[in-house]
């Protein structure tokens, strides 16, 4: 096997499951110091190599990638052939993040053992609990980082290079009648007003879906998650999904004009601009409804922001050296905007210890299937491909 088979082996073979990565930021650790490279841990676990700048007129550069996996912590059972890598069915894998951190780690190696080459620093970051909460990427001392650029290494396809990502806002809109009633004696009376009947043509007004796209894929969207209202209360049970959902609609009240309803909508946006859109756009909606049905009705809309957005940078520094990497290395390049979370997020809005804010990118270094199963695989080829393009984006970004 290669050199990076062998290590992406030597990793996935230590179970690594969320806030459980101590053996294996313990197996890098010990790598780092076999290969020269100064290493440190920070108080939450995360680990930190840097390979010092040969030529001070060039920029740093930083690799992230994660040290925990989808999966507990029975052992790992690696079944080889000669074109992927699996296990024996009985758990996952964890080429998400190990196929990132053997790149990265070769990289180091490389770098450190070629006293030629002249370049201006490579930053390693190897980061915790990615998968639960991103706890680890937090954590991270980036006050004490020198990179502006960071290369995720964190995605399933071979030649990703993902420029941008979505924030995720929770959005919960509350009716609130003002007069309820009985739907027989009180059905005419035009001064009550079913809240859920107001919640449904809100819904209706408010867009649903993709709200913006581009070539590089969706910007922004909505969606509704969940809708409750009416005469749902008072009605305890055990069950769970579709037969909890028709529980409480079989169960309900329908001899009451309803005085309460809510929707919860999610809304994912790379793009800050495009959201603040949508939100004016929805705001207009609940005031239009407050003012028609004044005096009937309350309508209220709760915005909170759980993941600020990774938005694309006006800066094409890196994208133009990872075309050209992906030319030199026979890689086909897929430039995409991603509509979820990663690490990428939580690094785009701190600042290095130059007072820069990072630059992060996502780049796809193996093809990795199944992802987060027992039947996750990584191709042979793919790996040792990707591992080529990182070092070839290396080169290249060292030869401004």
């Amino acid at each position: 096997m290669s050199a990076l088979t062998d290590l992406f082996c030597a990793l996935a073979e230590i179970p690594s499951p969320s806030m459980e990565e101590e053996a294996v930021a313990d197996k890098i650790v010990s790598l780092l110091d076999e290969y020269g490279i100064p290493f440190h841990r920070d108080a939450f676990g995360n680990v930190y190599g840097k390979i010092e700048a040969t030529d001070a007129s060039k920029r740093p550069l930083m690799l992230s990638a994660h040290m925990d996996v989808v999966g507990d912590t029975s052992p790992v059972n690696l079944v080889i052939s000669d074109t992927k890598i699996e296990t024996d069915k009985t758990r996952t894998l964890g080429a998400d993040d190990k196929a990132g951190l053997a790149s990265a780690l070769l990289l180091g190696k490389t770098v450190a053992a070629d006293k030629s080459l002249k370049h201006g620093g490579l930053e390693l970051v190897f980061t915790r609990d990615e998968e639960q909460g991103m706890a680890g990427a937090k954590a991270v001392e980036f006050n004490k980082l020198n990179s502006e650029y960071i290369l995720v290494l964190d995605t399933d396809h071979l030649g990703d290079f993902l420029i941008s990502g979505a924030g995720y806002t929770k959005l919960v809109i509350s009716v609130k009648g003002l007069k309820g009633g009985h739907s027989g004696i009180d059905i005419a009376d035009e001064s009550r007003v079913n809240a859920v009947k107001i919640l449904a043509e809100i819904v209706a007004a408010i867009p649903q879906g993709v709200y913006r796209e581009d070539k590089t894929g969706v910007i922004t969207s909505i969606n509704v998650g969940a809708i409750v209202g009416g005469g749902v209360k008072n009605t305890p049970t055990d069950k769970q999904g579709r037969d909890f959902a028709f529980f409480l609609t079989d169960n309900g009240m329908s001899n009451i004009i309803n005085t309460d309803a809510f929707v919860l909508y999610s809304i994912r946006s790379s793009d800050v601009k495009a959201e603040s859109e949508l939100t004016k756009e929805i705001n207009a909606v609940i005031d239009d409804f407050n003012q028609t049905y004044a005096g009937k009705i309350e309508v209220t809309a709760k915005f909170e922001e759980h993941l600020k957005p990774f938005e694309r940078s006006n800066d094409n520094t890196m994208l133009e050296i990872v075309k050209t990497a992906a030319e030199n290395s026979g890689v086909e390049l897929e430039v995409s905007s991603f509509h979820a979370g990663a690490e990428t997020h939580i690094y785009a809005h701190q600042k290095n210890a130059k007072g820069q804010t990072f630059k992060p990118y996502l780049l796809g270094t193996a093809n990795i299937h199944n992802m987060h199963s027992s039947d996750e695989y990584v191709e042979i080829d793919s790996m040792e491909m990707g591992y080529e393009f990182l070092k070839e984006v290396f080169y290249t970004f060292n030869k401004n």
